[in-house]
């Protein structure tokens, strides 16, 4: 599944000529905020080195969204996470700053969910959270995942919320 759509975007499968949108994006102390601080181009040019290697790996990980009118809007995702030492996959949505509040996240996290569950048929998907991230826990809540545990994350407190199909 390279591509899909929602209302409002269209997903392409991460690739390399994605790499200025999103050094771009990281470089957005807002947008990271939620991410573990800002990243250098560098740090983003390993990332998506190691998300397309996901795709590879496991036939699903992130895509680039884009707007009806092609504008790049942000990344989403599901992937293979290691939390508390268990492997898990999780829903990732991040957006540019210029376009929050739009219920583009909530929109994309309904799309995610249904090709995780139904699609991919995985049995449970979580999305894992800062714990000060009030819109991403109401987006997840939304969509109908349970909170499920707080945790420690790379030293960050977090919140784990589920779905299961």
């Amino acid at each position: 599944m390279d591509h899909f759509t929602t209302a409002s975007l269209t997903a392409e499968r991460l690739n390399e000529s994605h790499l200025a949108d999103l050094v771009a994006l990281h470089l957005d102390p807002e947008v990271s905020r939620y991410l573990g601080g800002a990243r250098s181009a560098e740090t983003t040019k390993t990332y998506l080195a190691v998300n397309m290697a996901h795709w590879d790996q496991h036939g699903f990980g992130l895509w680039v969204l884009r707007t009806r009118d092609g504008q790049f809007a942000g990344r989403t995702g599901i992937r293979h996470i290691l939390v508390d030492g268990i492997d898990e996959i999780e829903i990732a949505y991040t957006f540019k700053r210029s376009l929050w509040g739009q219920g583009l996240a909530s929109e994309t996290a309904a799309a995610l969910t249904h090709i995780g569950l139904s699609q991919l048929a995985l049995p449970s998907l979580i999305g894992l959270v800062f714990v000060g991230n009030a819109a991403s826990r109401r987006v997840l809540e939304k969509s109908n995942y349970l909170l499920e545990r707080s945790t420690l994350h790379h030293g960050e407190d977090v919140v784990i919320y589920r779905a299961r199909r």
